[in-house]
């Protein structure tokens, strides 16, 4: 069935307009209300309404808050119950990375598996290196969950997709599990993790290990060199955009300017992350770190001051690298390279 070149526009116009309206309604809201993690509910809102040009049926969408408020509980007794006792702490958190990698391999899940991601990174991160968040995580997380479904809701109240007899249905496409990569990713991942973990920085505990899963979701290194250093250099766009917000909010520092601030860059990032293009989820994940290090600046967190954005900027751009080298090294090769590729078996996106 052709789709009419205007009426994709005209969707992928108001999927951005969803996206940047709930970011920046969310991430001013957040702040008002002084939540510690302010990026939180934008972020699992994004990732809800670029899932999809429609809000997911009610009874999925329990589902997936289910499943993310279970992986936070779980991950909050983990930490507590093993956090001092390193190799069985990081053989459960790395089969929790696994089975997650694993179902993205599959195509299964949706963006409810990132999110756990998200979680399984933040939950123990926080559990263990800042004692005054370790108490109050789990209503870090609920609200967190809870505000990004409605805000994915009041987006889609406020600009509701028109039905139409000739809308596309795009299913899911079920794909044989890449066990082999996904335990890359799980390596790649977790060595990250203990890395922050050995780091009194909280910043970098945050931004390091979330920089990284966001890229191993987003790389397609059997396409080329050129198309992988892309890919690293539109997330590292997210981090530069954060930068250039901090310095501008420093101008005129109140919530009306922060409004302005990530509704712009929402549109911008989110608009381009809407479309059907090979790079939309690059520019998903530069949204991503976009709000992640952006959040963190302007967040009451313990050593999150504005003035260590040089830092942190760099600690992205090491977090890409880090991630686009262990990928070459580590995913199963196919058995036909060339000189200006790095072949690899892909089956997941």
């Amino acid at each position: 069935m052709s789709i009419d070149p205007a009426h994709s526009r005209l969707a992928q116009t108001r999927m951005g307009l969803r996206v940047a309206l709930a970011v920046a309604i969310g991430f001013t809201a957040a702040l008002h209300a002084g939540a510690v993690v302010p990026f939180l509910g934008p972020l699992f809102a994004a990732q809800f309404l670029l899932s999809s040009a429609r809000p997911a049926p009610l009874a999925k969408t329990i589902g997936a808050v289910l499943v993310i408020l279970v992986a936070g509980l779980a991950m909050m007794v983990l930490t507590a119950v093993l956090g001092d006792r390193p190799a069985p702490f990081m053989l459960l958190l790395g089969l929790t990375y696994f089975v997650c990698f694993e179902m993205q391999s599959t195509g299964k899940g949706g963006p409810a598996i990132f999110l756990v991601l998200v979680v399984a990174i933040i939950v123990p991160l926080f559990g263990i290196l800042n004692n005054e968040l370790a108490g109050s995580i789990l209503s870090i997380l609920v609200t967190g969950v809870l505000s990004g479904t409605g805000l994915m809701w009041f987006a889609h109240a406020l600009l509701p997709e028109p039905h139409a007899s000739d809308d596309e249905v795009i299913a899911a496409i079920a794909r044989p599990p890449a066990l082999m990569r996904a335990l890359a990713n799980t390596v790649i991942l977790l060595a990250s993790v203990v890395i922050c973990l050995t780091s009194d920085n909280l910043t970098a505990a945050a931004v390091i290990p979330i920089t990284v899963a966001s890229l191993l979701g987003q790389l397609d290194i059997s396409a080329s060199a050129r198309t992988a250093f892309g890919t690293v250099l539109v997330n590292l766009l997210g981090g530069l955009l954060a930068s250039l917000a901090y310095a501008l909010l420093s101008l005129r520092p109140n919530l009306f300017t922060i409004f302005v601030i990530v509704l712009i860059t929402g549109l911008f990032l989110g608009g381009r992350a809407a479309g059907r293009s090979g790079d939309a989820k690059m520019y998903a994940g530069a949204l991503t770190i976009f709000l992640t290090i952006f959040g963190l600046g302007v967040s009451p967190l313990p050593g999150s001051a504005g003035e260590a954005f040089v830092t942190r900027i760099v600690y992205v751009g090491g977090a890409l690298l880090y991630g686009l080298l262990l990928a070459a090294a580590l995913w199963p090769r196919s058995s036909h390279t060339n000189g200006s590729s790095f072949k690899v078996t892909s089956t997941a996106e």
